[in-house]
């Protein structure tokens, strides 16, 4: 799996310190790439999928010079700036917890997958974010777990998929637990 380095801090600490400076006001960094896209600063294709007080849920953007990218690769991440999953307070894990689920379910019954994972890795962007992505029928084993989005055949998009990935989970998502299940902005 690929990882962005979003946030200038280069490990957990640094993180941390970013974090204690910053205001309480807007319990965020200037420089962290997940707290820009909560602003408003970075482009999410498809928009948010969901969003309240403790989380946002959308799917990956392109990076870099991509032109694609895999479908079905899913973030849910806190709003407040938080570096591990062990600084979470309890309403925050339990939003988590729940949104990964329910994304879990999504994209198996919108996108056909046959599997779905959940990662949080932390290293390259210190602010809480779970990679939900699925995995396709047909997958190699090879390419199970970690890999799943480095197959060459599974399915990618630009723009326009993601956005039709992104409406797709936001109409599931508001079918099956209410319209505030697709709360957004």
């Amino acid at each position: 799996m690929t990882v962005f380095n979003g946030c200038l801090q280069q490990n957990r600490h640094a993180a941390r310190d970013c974090n204690e400076r910053s205001t309480m006001s807007d319990n965020t960094t200037s420089e962290c790439l997940v707290c820009r896209k909560h602003r408003g600063e970075v482009a999410v294709p498809g928009g948010i999928i969901f969003e309240d007080d403790l989380i946002t849920v959308s799917h990956a953007q392109l990076w870099g010079e991509e032109k694609d990218h895999y479908l079905g690769h899913v973030f849910v991440e806190t709003k407040r700036h938080v570096s591990e999953l062990a600084d979470l307070s309890e309403q925050e894990a339990q939003a988590v917890g729940l949104y990964s689920s329910r994304v879990a379910k999504a994209l198996l019954q919108t996108e056909g997958m046959e599997h779905v994972y959940t990662f949080f890795i932390g290293d390259g962007v210190p602010h809480v974010h779970v990679h939900v992505i699925g995995r396709y029928p047909g997958a190699p084993r090879e390419y199970w777990g970690p890999k799943v989005d480095d197959w060459p055949e599974a399915p990618r998009g630009g723009e326009a998929e993601i956005a039709l990935v992104a409406d797709r989970l936001r109409a599931y998502l508001r079918e099956h637990y209410g319209p505030m299940a697709s709360h957004i902005r």
